[in-house]
C-alpha cells in the first residue's frame, strides 16, 4: 500500500507515472470488443470481486447510461442501447450460490442463465487468481462467449488464460484498481462517440 508510504503528492505523481506505462492498444481493444458487441446484439457481462466487483458495478452503470445522449436518447424507443450487466449485483442470487454450492460458482451459474455463444464477458480480478473468476473465465471460451480479463499485479493464472485483456503490473491494489477504472472511463467515452454522437 504505497498510500501509507508517502504523502498525498508523491502518491498522486505514482499514480500518474504508473498510467503512463498503460497499452492504449489493450484499452482500445477493450472498446472494439465491447462496440462488436453491441454492433451484433451480444450481452456484455462484468465480473470482479470486492474493488474489481466494485468496478465491475461502475463500468456496468456507465456504459448503460453514460453511452446515452441525453435528453434525446430518454425519448427515443428506437435507440440501440447497450446490452450490459454487472453479475456482482444480484447479492441474493450470489450468496445462495455460494452458500449452497460454493464460492467459485457465483458468477459461472449466473452465466448458465444469462449467456449465449457470442456474448462477451469482462473479468476483472486484480490478482488474477480469483477461482470464481476462473471459473467463469472457463466456461465462458468452451461455451463460444469472447473473453477479456482486466489484471494487476503478476496477471496470475487469468493472465494465462485470457491473453486479450488490460494488465497493470502493479502490486498495489489499490493504484490497479485506479488505473483499470480509469481505463474503464476513456472507453465510457470512446463507446459514446461511436454510438451517440
Amino acid at each position: 500500500m504505497l498510500g501509507s508510504e508517502m504523502p498525498p503528492r508523491p502518491f498522486l505523481e505514482r499514480i500518474g507515472q504508473e498510467l503512463l506505462k498503460v497499452d492504449p492498444a489493450e484499452v482500445q481493444l477493450l472498446a472494439d470488443m465491447m462496440f462488436a458487441a453491441y454492433q451484433n446484439g451480444n450481452m456484455i457481462f462484468v465480473i470482479g470481486n470486492g474493488g474489481s466487483g466494485s468496478n465491475a458495478s461502475h463500468f456496468c452503470e456507465d456504459i448503460g447510461k453514460g453511452t446515452l445522449k441525453l435528453p434525446d436518447d430518454l425519448t427515443n424507443d428506437t435507440k440501440k442501447r447497450f446490452r450490459i450487466l454487472s453479475l456482482t449485483d444480484n447479492t441474493p442470487y450470489i450468496l445462495a450460490w455460494g452458500n449452497d454450492e460454493g464460492f467459485d460458482r457465483v458468477f459461472l451459474e449466473q452465466l448458465r442463465n444469462l449467456a449465449s455463444p457470442g456474448d462477451l464477458l469482462i473479468a476483472i480480478s486484480g490478482s488474477g487468481n480469483s477461482q470464481n473468476i476462473l471459473c467463469a473465465v472457463e466456461w465462458a471460451q468452451k461455451r463460444g462467449l469472447g473473453t477479456y480479463g482486466v489484471t494487476g499485479f503478476t496477471g496470475g493464472k487469468l493472465r494465462t488464460l485470457c491473453p486479450q485483456g488490460l494488465h497493470v503490473p502493479l502490486s498495489d491494489m489499490g493504484i490497479v484498481e485506479t488505473i483499470h477504472l480509469a481505463a474503464f472511463h476513456w472507453v465510457v467515452d470512446d463507446l459514446y462517440r461511436r454510438i451517440s454522437m
